[in-house]
Parts: structure tokens; C-alpha cells; sequence
């Protein structure tokens, strides 16, 4: 699902930036300046903000309370450009869907993305595709590093790995363990207690250049009944730009109708979930309270949960049955307080 990240120099943006790929595309326009970035590191405080859910496990936050994932944007104004976006997401005439669930002997797994746990593991090294862009550190991988869709898999074979005793997050793409050791297309590192983006421009094991983990729907939350984030989702065609907290871009054009990079979505405060079952009434208060993020190129409003054998095939065909023309696209400028940290102000 994950189409070519472009790499190479990069050009700063307020809310829009890009990456000049290799084959030098078109940057994209910019919409307007960026302020200029505090000399010193923006509080990671979080009190006066809502707790937030940990990772099984671990007493790990996905990300911290005051993060641009946990924002509620029911309050925020749609996005000049929310019509466009949706047209050229064939919102009119697609429905929402699930990438995860079960597998039905398709692979030995569920469908969805894995999380591996672990204490102090031992690291190794990684060669990396693409090595200007990743983390050139020791991971934490081993032959009991789950893998999506199963150590046979093809596809996207991402590697989630969260370090328990130091509430560090390891993210791998296209992850390979072969007889000269692991080689991954990319790979990225994040403190889960910091608010801390990745460099402007580079890629992560996502092509917005954003964690993974944070977007992921669990089964635990839906269980204990609330989302508390934004959730992860595709589309097939994108535009050479990206916004804010995103910091990459793997677009096909540069026309500003397709929708960009970290552009976030949120489920109409109409949008009647009554008929809906209980988990399903869970999914789709987060999706009005928080929306989903786009954060990769792929099938058109898939969006992306954990791997999990207790995901119920009633949950995942009601949800199914969302139109994707329930969305709205929302900006959410009025959040940042410094283009190169995730960290939001209060509501």
C-alpha cells in the first residue's frame, strides 16, 4: 500500500511542505510562511489535558496527553479545500474499510498491524534503503518481532516494536531478516513521552513521516470503550505536500485538489450512529472527537487497526457500512504551537 517515499532536499511551508524526490518533481506551492521555531524545546507538560490510554503491556502512552493525535477537533473549522479532497477520494461513492480483522486463511494472522512489546531486548543493526531518511540506530528485532501479515508476508511488512523499559517506539518498513542480517525501505525512532517530530522532510515507516503506532485502532480501547486518537487511513492519490505534523510527502501530482500529507478528517457531528452496535458506537465517537489522519498512499479510505484475533466480524461489517461522504476535512493550524513538535494547546 505504501507507494515510493521521495527524498532530498526539502522546502519549509507553514502547514504545506515537500521533498524533492530523486527524479526532481515539482515541488508544491507554498501556502505561507512558517513561524520562525522556538531556540528551545516546547514544554512536554500535560497537565490540564485529558489522561490518555497506554499501550498493553507497558504504562507507555501512544503518544503524550497534549499530542496532536489525542486533539479534539469537533470545535475545529473545516478546510477550505474539504470538498475537493473528498471528490478526489472518491468519497461519494465509497464506504469506510477496516484494514484489519480476520484473515480467513488468507495469511496465518490476523489482518492489521502488529505491536511486539518488549523489555531491554537486545538490538541490532539495520540496513536501510533508504538510509538518508531513517534512523541509524540498533532495533530491537529478533525472530520474535511480529511482522504484518506474518513472516511470509508480502506487502507492506511493517514492524512495530515498543521498548517497555524505556517507553521508546521502533517503527520498520518492508522489514527482512536475511543471512547477512535485517534490511528494511526505512526505518524511524520516537520517545513516546516527547512530542518530537522527525526531521522536515524525511520519511518514517509511514510516508507522512508520522509514527504508525499512535493511528492504530487497538482492540483494548474499543473494549474499554473510548478512542481516544486519531486513526490511521489511505487513500490512492495524493498531492506533493504535506501539513503539519506530518514531515513527508509521496505524492503523484502537485495540484492542490488531492488532498496532502497529514490531512485530518473528521465524521460529521450528524452523522447517525444509533443503529450502530455498541464497539461500533466506540469507533465512531473517536472518529467524530478525533478523525483519522491520512498517513499513507493506498485503497481509498482503508483505515488501519491492530492485528488481533479478537476482532469480532460483526464490528468490522458495521463499520463497513459508513460512507466516506460522512467526512469532512478540518484545519487544524490553530492547534500548533511550534511547526517542529506535535504538541497542541488546550481546547
Amino acid at each position: 500500500m505504501r507507494a515510493a517515499v521521495a527524498m532530498g532536499a526539502v522546502a519549509a511551508a507553514a502547514m504545506v511542505g515537500a521533498a524533492a524526490n530523486a527524479s526532481a518533481a515539482p515541488r508544491p506551492a507554498v501556502e505561507a510562511a512558517i513561524p520562525a521555531v522556538p531556540s528551545s524545546p516546547v514544554s512536554t507538560a500535560t497537565v490540564g489535558y485529558p489522561p490518555v490510554s497506554t499501550i498493553p503491556g507497558t504504562t507507555c502512552p501512544a503518544t503524550p496527553a497534549n499530542s496532536w493525535w489525542h486533539a479534539d477537533i469537533t470545535r475545529l473549522p473545516r478546510h477550505p479545500r474539504s470538498a475537493q479532497w473528498l471528490s478526489n477520494m472518491g468519497a461519494a461513492t465509497r464506504r469506510l474499510h477496516p484494514d484489519f480483522g480476520p484473515a480467513y486463511g488468507e495469511q496465518p494472522v490476523p489482518y492489521g498491524i502488529p505491536i511486539t512489546v518488549v523489555r531491554g531486548a537486545p538490538q541490532v543493526p539495520v540496513r536501510f534503503d533508504y538510509a538518508a531518511e531513517s534512523d541509524r540506530i540498533r532495533y530491537p528485532l529478533s525472530r520474535q518481532t511480529k511482522i504484518e501479515g506474518g513472516w511470509a508476508a508480502e506487502g507492506d511488512r511493517h514492524a512495530i516494536v515498543v521498548d517497555a523499559l524505556t517507553c521508546r517506539l521502533y517503527e520498520t518498513w518492508d522489514t527482512h531478516l536475511g543471512a547477512n542480517g535485517w534490511w528494511a525501505g526505512s526505518g524511524a525512532s520516537w520517545l513516546l513521552r516527547s512530542n518530537v517530530l522527525r526531521p522536515a522532510g524525511w520519511t518514517s515507516a509511514d510516508a507522512a513521516g508520522l509514527p504508525i503506532l499512535p493511528g492504530l485502532l487497538r482492540f483494548d480501547e474499543v473494549a474499554r470503550g473510548r478512542v481516544d486518537h486519531a486513526i490511521r487511513f489511505t487513500t490512492n492519490r495524493t498531492s506533493r505536500a504535506y501539513l503539519w505534523p506530518a514531515r513527508h510527502q509521496a505524492g503523484a501530482t502537485t495540484n492542490p485538489a488531492y488532498p496532502p500529507m497529514g490531512a485530518r478528517f473528521r465524521l460529521k457531528a450528524s452523522f447517525p450512529i444509533a443503529g450502530y452496535s455498541p464497539q461500533a458506537r466506540v469507533v465512531l465517537t473517536g472518529m467524530k472527537k478525533h478523525g483519522m489522519v491520512l498517513a499513507d498512499n493506498g485503497s481509498q479510505w482503508y483505515f488501519q487497526g491492530t492485528s488481533d484475533p479478537r476482532w469480532a466480524e460483526e464490528l468490522i461489517d458495521q463499520l463497513k457500512r459508513v460512507p466516506a461522504s460522512a467526512f469532512e476535512a478540518v484545519d487544524t493550524r490553530r492547534l500548533m504551537i511550534s511547526a517542529n513538535s506535535a504538541a497542541v494547546r488546550l481546547p
